[in-house]
């Protein structure tokens, strides 16, 4: 079910991969009156321990929502130390400048779709964060009423995941149509995001 935000409106799919209890995968969002953040983590492996391991930077972006992507991730790290590393992707929307701003280190896929249907895809950087500093790209861009913006964890293929309408659908209606298509077909913690900007 889509959940509104002030200015975001979102809806979420998650799920263990087939035979697993745990979900290595963990989401967080916020959003204040200044900004609005969205993280996926994916712990490498899966299981417990890959959770704990997304859980604990969760936790750190919860704690930290208003940094930069850039303090961000360093504070991913520290959170890292003696744990499996992560994958990680993080959007942040910034209401008074009216831009956007994201990252991705390993598979975390990011999808951002203008208000007359024409769509990008981010290329991640690859490897993983795992308590050690490492090389970062931030893409930014202005954000507009009607964006839509999709994250997802390597257990969505989003080659076959059908995009034409993403521009017109609303939020739930993207994720509903997801979980028709794929939801049988688990085999990776599966973790989406649909969202827009209003």
């Amino acid at each position: 079910m889509a959940e509104e935000q002030k200015h975001i409106n979102l809806s979420v799919y998650q799920k263990a991969k087939k035979g697993n209890y745990y979900c290595g995968d963990s989401y967080f969002y916020n959003e204040t009156d200044e900004a609005f953040v969205c993280a996926i983590a994916d712990g490498l492996g899966s299981g417990e321990m890959a959770r704990e391991s997304s859980k604990a930077v969760m936790e750190m972006i919860e704690d930290y929502p208003n940094l930069t992507i850039e303090s961000l991730v360093a504070k991913c790290n520290e959170a890292l130390v003696g744990k499996r590393g992560v994958v990680l992707g993080i959007l942040r929307v910034d209401y008074k400048s009216q831009t956007y701003s994201y990252s991705s280190i390993g598979n975390i896929g990011i999808i951002i779709v203008n208000s007359e249907g024409k769509k990008s895809r981010n290329i991640p950087l690859a490897g993983y964060l795992a308590g050690f500093p490492r090389k970062l790209r931030v893409t930014n861009g202005k954000v507009e009423k009607g964006m839509k913006f999709l994250m997802f964890s390597d257990g969505v293929n989003d080659r076959r995941f059908p995009l034409n309408r993403i521009h017109t659908d609303a939020v739930d209606e993207i994720i509903e149509q997801y979980k028709e298509l794929y939801g049988h077909s688990r085999d990776d913690d599966t973790t989406l995001i649909a969202m827009e900007y209003e």
